[in-house]
């Protein structure tokens, strides 16, 4: 977890797909999903939510 305030933020957002952080919202949708009908046949897979950091 790193602050959007802190000194590394500043050279992490810009290597980001999104450029900008997440909110709680994105998350929080995306674990609403993993535990809805609609995921019950996703197993395991690696998912991420991190703004495409890792693409």
């Amino acid at each position: 977890m790193n602050p959007a305030d802190s000194d590394f933020a500043k050279t992490l957002v810009p290597i980001t797909a999104l450029q900008r952080y997440g909110n709680t919202d994105e998350i929080a949708s995306f674990v609403a999903y993993l535990a809805s009908p609609e995921a019950s046949y996703i197993t395991g897979a690696s998912l991420l939510a991190d703004g495409g950091f890792a693409a």
